[in-house]
């Protein structure tokens, strides 16, 4: 007997070989099947959903859940307010914390400012407290002299500002995050994914580096799962910075690894361990993305993370382990330098299933696609940097460049895997905002940027459906509404393939289902445990 069928539903399955449907039949958590497969089936409950929309669950392949839900409970500013206003916010927050404390200060962007701050201004308003003012794209913050002083001897900043290996520094001095603060923070940012239709996602990089909170931050997603506080399916990215040298076997070939041996794959289906994390370069927010011209109006290209020979031999000995690899690359230059890399690991250790990943592509030459094809990488993009902050890249890359941002049909002429995601919390996560923009390619101040670049709303969704549990290693389970696979499902009050174009970001999440359980939304979907056959 089945747990439920969901009918008279306008059912998108991301099935080549159903591509439609009227009606899902759910048993256990997972898919049985549909329409006539399950019609005649009997069943305890079934659901009437009114020609609403039903949709796989969303994957997001790139987001960071510890670091969004932290944030919500920062102190914020608002950089339209003016240095002085700036200033008077985070002095504000400082009187919140006892003196000796850090105080946490989301929402800095100095592109309002016309500047950065500076440790001696964040001093006026410190207190003798330490404060830690992160820049919204990650990759840099500004801090006061208490935090200067503490940092190791050599560590390289203007006036406070730090980026990249800095903010690195910095973010290892502000550890360790308790795991109880994470577990909080984890399941309100989970919640918010499941309110926006995300059932799944991976969690890009914890162990070290830029956007690590705890050495044992894996702990937290543990004890999320263990209590049943971690929302929705987690994929941990691991960052190269936690892989150490290690004595194997030599015919192991695994020069360096994670303690034990872990790597890509181990876990089950609610909470494993993903891709290894490797950067290249920074964001184009704070003009670190490594560029191979100037940026415009500056003198300066960004810079890359490390030396290209270094990052070559940590991706050679991360494929070498097994792992699947995940490099940040945002500008051009350190798009060269990921595939460098995959080049040669894959030149001296075949591994054609390997699915390696390139993070972000923020800005790719036309001349990088063909070698982006034949090296096999995947492309993991996310549109809303676009949609949000579209505007600001399309101006600092100049009309030559701006085409090639973050693109969409040129990755899939070249049949090159287009990954959805979002980066969260450096912008706003919603599939729908982002598959709007990869449709339409407009800005939402109504800059057309690259609209050469528009792909159909069919090939958005699967950016966030097949592909996306592709990218994850999780097709066989994940990404389309076929039989066997989680009943993890996305209910919409429209078809975005109907409406205007303008108005898929807009579409109403009715619900969001884990293994055919009700998540987020109208809990009428499912009935309780017990409910006797529907008549």
């Amino acid at each position: 007997m089945l747990d439920t069928i969901l009918t008279n539903a306008n059912v998108i399955t991301m099935d080549p070989a159903r591509p439609a449907a009227r009606s899902v039949g759910i048993w256990q958590g997972r898919i049985v099947g549909v329409d006539g497969d399950v019609d005649a089936l009997p069943v305890r409950h079934t659901v009437d959903l009114g020609g609403a929309t039903v949709l796989p669950g969303f994957i997001d392949a790139h987001v960071h859940l510890a670091w969004t839900g932290l944030g919500q409970n920062s102190a914020r500013i608002d950089p339209q307010g003016g240095v002085d206003g700036v200033l008077a916010a985070i002095g504000e927050a400082a009187r919140q914390h006892n003196p000796g404390e850090w105080v946490d200060v989301v929402g800095y962007d100095q592109r309002p400012l016309g500047r950065h701050l500076t440790a001696e201004e964040l001093d006026t308003v410190a207190d003798w407290r330490k404060l830690f003012v992160i820049h919204d794209s990650g990759h840099a913050c500004v801090v006061n002299t208490e935090v200067l002083r503490l940092l190791p001897e050599g560590t390289e900043h203007e006036q406070g500002f730090l980026a990249e290996s800095g903010m690195a520094a910095v973010r290892a001095l502000r550890q360790p995050y308790g795991i109880g603060e994470l577990v909080n923070a984890i399941e309100a940012a989970g919640r918010t994914c499941l309110s926006e239709g995300i059932t799944s996602c991976a969690e890009a990089g914890i162990g070290g580096g830029l956007i690590s909170h705890s050495p044992i931050e894996a702990a937290a997603y543990q004890q999320a799962f263990d209590t049943g506080r971690l929302p929705l399916r987690v994929q941990l990215m691991v960052t190269a910075d936690a892989l150490r040298p290690v004595a194997a076997h030599a015919g192991d070939d695994t020069p360096r690894a994670i303690d034990l041996g872990l790597r890509t794959g181990f876990g089950g289906d609610r909470l494993s361990i993903g891709a290894l994390k490797i950067f290249t370069d920074g964001g184009m927010m704070p003009r670190t993305a490594a560029l191979t011209e100037p940026y415009v109006g500056l003198d300066h290209s960004g810079q890359l993370f490390d030396d290209p020979t270094v990052l070559r031999d940590i991706a050679v000995d991360g494929h070498r382990a097994g792992w699947q690899l995940a490099i940040h690359a945002i500008g051009d230059r350190a798009v060269d330098v990921a595939l460098d890399a995959l080049e040669h690991a894959q030149a001296e250790h075949p591994r054609p299933e390997a699915r390696h990943r390139i993070e972000h592509c923020g800005l790719v030459r036309p001349d990088q696609l063909e070698r982006f094809a034949r090296v096999g990488a995947l492309a993991v993009v996310q549109p809303n940097f676009l949609t949000y902050i579209g505007d600001d890249y399309a101006a600092i890359m100049g009309p030559q460049r701006a085409p090639w941002l973050y693109r969409g049909k040129a990755f899939l002429d070249h049949g090159i895997t287009l990954v959805g995601s979002s980066d969260r919390p450096v912008t706003g996560g919603a599939p729908l905002r982002a598959i709007q923009f990869t449709v339409e390619r407009r800005s939402d101040k109504g800059l057309s940027i690259g609209p050469d670049e528009s792909i159909a709303v069919e090939q958005a969704l699967a950016a966030y459906t097949t592909a996306a549990a592709y990218a994850c290693g999780a097709e066989h389970r994940l990404g389309s509404i076929t039989p066997g696979k989680h009943a993890d499902l996305t209910v919409l009050a429209d078809d975005p393939r109907a409406v205007d174009t303008a108005r898929i970001g807009s579409i109403d999440v009715i619900a969001t289902l884990l293994d055919g359980a009700v998540a987020h939304g109208k809990d009428v979907l499912v009935p309780p445990a017990g409910l006797e056959p529907a008549t």
